[in-house]
């Protein structure tokens, strides 16, 4: 934190319907401060994707990397890395390049039914863990280059990494995140089909959760979970699984409990946090007013529960109270953007959120 114990928070507006999502996100956690008479936030811009592109030539530059070593956290917009020059569609896209640089092995994805909202599973409430830097995912599970490759031209391979250190560590934000809930974690993993490496990601799981008495332990595997969570989704409480499955998971939950639109997430390590939505940068909305801001709205949330656990400030977490009920109280009368079957824009619906934030 800088100087006064005032927080300086990094703004990544990315690219499509970033600019426009991020700026609500800003707004509310201004009010939401302001409300629980906290100093105002430091912002510090930051670009990336096609505005880093014309400035530096990069989408991800050195210096926006450097500036968020310098902040107590950061909100980052969606990007849309698909349409950058070719010459710059090489590598890690730019949310997986700060993940990497930042050691963000951690994504805390929740999922949960909200008055005023149509779902197909109403009574989901339930949070992912999801394994962060290696796992089956390719494109992060190596020191340098990348776990996918071609050795011939009609062969290609992916390399699975899991190791003890990284599954420890995600069991351990599992077990804590669940016992601040219902205190039950799943572990969801595939060890019939992969027994050597999601068998170890399952086996890691249940050493950890010895040290969590008061937790109960379940496993089922990736496929299974999948009916499960449509048949009986009040079931789970925390999910802890590898980075594929999570990510599979967390899509699927989010659309069962209302929409992508409003679907939040945290990526952290013990250190750092970058608040960034499920969703993509949508760029065929940019610009229209149009956009959902709520899932970047819960993730800041998130982000300064994050804080306030790091920092012991009580402050922040009635600040991050403040925000998820001003949310609620939003949904619950009616107001939301044309995803979720309202007529709001999204200068409409944040003005909603910031008026009610002064309410509750």
């Amino acid at each position: 934190m800088s100087d006064g114990g005032n927080l300086r928070l990094g703004l990544i507006e990315g690219d499509g319907i970033g600019p426009e999502v991020v700026r609500a996100a800003r707004e509310v956690v201004d009010d939401a401060l302001e409300v629980v008479r906290l100093p105002a936030v430091e912002w510090v811009p930051l670009p990336i994707g096609h505005a880093a592109i014309a400035e530096f030539g990069d989408p991800v530059p050195e210096a926006t990397l450097k500036g968020l070593e310098g902040v107590d956290a950061w909100i980052m917009g969606p990007h849309d890395s698909a349409s950058y020059p070719a010459e710059y569609r090489t590598g890690l896209p730019p949310a997986g390049a700060v993940r990497k640089r930042f050691g963000l092995y951690g994504n805390i994805r929740p999922a949960r039914g909200m008055a005023g909202v149509r779902a197909v599973a109403a009574d989901m409430d339930l949070v992912i863990v999801r394994e962060n830097s290696e796992g089956l995912y390719a494109d992060r599970n190596m020191y340098a280059g990348s776990g996918e490759f071609r050795p011939t031209p009609d062969v290609a391979l992916a390399v699975g990494v899991f190791t003890r250190a990284a599954i420890e560590r995600i069991a351990r934000l599992a077990f804590e995140v669940a016992e601040t809930r219902r205190k039950k974690v799943t572990i969801v993993h595939k060890a019939n089909v992969l027994p050597l490496t999601t068998g170890l990601f399952r086996e890691v799981c249940y050493e950890v959760a010895e040290r969590y008495p008061n937790v109960e332990v379940t496993d089922e595997h990736v496929d299974a979970i999948t009916a499960l969570l449509v048949r009986t989704p009040s079931a789970f409480d925390v999910l802890v699984t590898e980075n594929l499955f999570g990510d599979i998971l967390s899509d699927l939950a989010g659309e069962l409990s209302g929409s992508l639109g409003m679907a939040p997430s945290l990526n952290c390590s013990d250190t750092h946090a970058m608040a960034q939505a499920v969703h993509g940068a949508a760029p065929t909305l940019a610009g229209h007013n149009r956009a959902n801001p709520l899932a970047l709205i819960r993730s800041a949330a998130m982000m300064l529960r994050w804080l306030a656990n790091r920092d012991g400030r009580s402050a922040l977490h009635r600040a991050a109270d403040r925000i998820d009920n001003a949310v609620a109280e939003t949904l619950r009368a009616g107001v939301a953007t044309s995803d979720l079957g309202g007529l709001a824009s999204t200068t409409e619906f944040t003005e909603q959120v910031r008026a009610r934030l002064h309410r509750w």
